[in-house]
Parts: C-alpha cells; structure tokens; sequence
C-alpha cells in the first residue's frame, strides 16, 4: 500500500447519514487519499465533501462511483479487492434490516478477510482505522498463501 490509499466507502440505506457525519468529521484526511463508494453512497459523500469544501480553498477530489449494492456495486468492489485496487473498506452495514443483497454483502466482507484488508463496519472501528498513524504510511500486509488450498485434490 502506498502512502495515499484506495478507500471504499459503503453504507445500507438506514446507515448512510451515519456514514455523512463520519465524511464530514474526516473530510480533510479523506482528500489525501482516493475514494470508491457504491451508488447513493458515493453520490451522498460527493455531496458533502464538496460541501465542506465550499468554505476553503479550491481544491479538486475524484470519488471513483460504482453501482448500486443490489445492483452489483459490492461485487464491483469485490473484485477490485481481488486485484489489488482497494487498500481499505469502510462499510457501515445495518445488521437490522434484511437486504435483497445479502449474498453479495457476506462475499464481500469475506473476500476482504481473504486478502487482509482493513475493515470498518461500524463507526468507532473507522474511527481508529482514519486515526492511525498505518493510514499516512506505505504499508505491506501479509497475506496468507493460498496455494496448497487451491493446488488440492479434490475429486
């Protein structure tokens, strides 16, 4: 991981203003780095990045918008995990309401714990992820080797 990361923001319906207020308290270190959000999500921190922008000096941010959750926004981002192009999720999922993408929403949060990415799901572990000092620093995770996993035998 380079010293700017690849960050994925992400949140359900019910979670999206806890997500706002979490951008609008972390907007300034946010800019340093590159943001992917899906659908509504990316539209929202758009908004209030710009927002909060409006007061200082001109400065230019991308937020790289994919789909919807539903409508594949988290497997979008599943396979950017899988080739390297996302460094840190944060994803404040609603434990409390069933989603029509629960699947996608389980292989995602799994496909983070296979290539060992940090993850937030909630606001008090993004919290201490944008406060540490790994955020501002190249990093190298370890990474587990799957290859006696995928070379087996199975029939």
């Amino acid at each position: 991981m380079e010293k700017s990361k690849k960050i994925a923001l992400v949140a359900h319906d019910n979670r999206k203003k806890d997500l706002v207020e979490w951008v609008e308290f972390n907007y300034k270190t946010l800019l340093g780095h590159r943001l992917i959000c899906t659908g509504t999500t990316g539209r929202l921190v758009e908004e209030t990045i710009k927002r909060k922008l409006e007061k200082e000096e001109q400065i230019t941010f991308e937020i790289v918008k994919l789909k919807s959750g539903p409508l594949g926004g988290d497997q979008q981002l599943g396979a950017m995990i899988s080739e390297g192009l996302i460094d840190l999720l944060i994803f404040f999922w609603d434990p409390m309401q069933p989603q029509p993408h629960d699947v996608d929403v389980k292989a995602l949060l799994r496909i983070t714990v296979v290539y060992n990415i940090p993850t937030a799901c909630n606001r008090s572990t993004a919290d201490f992820l944008i406060s540490s000092h790994l955020l501002q620093e190249s990093y190298q995770p370890q990474l587990l080797d799957y290859s006696q996993y995928i070379s087996r035998n199975v029939m």
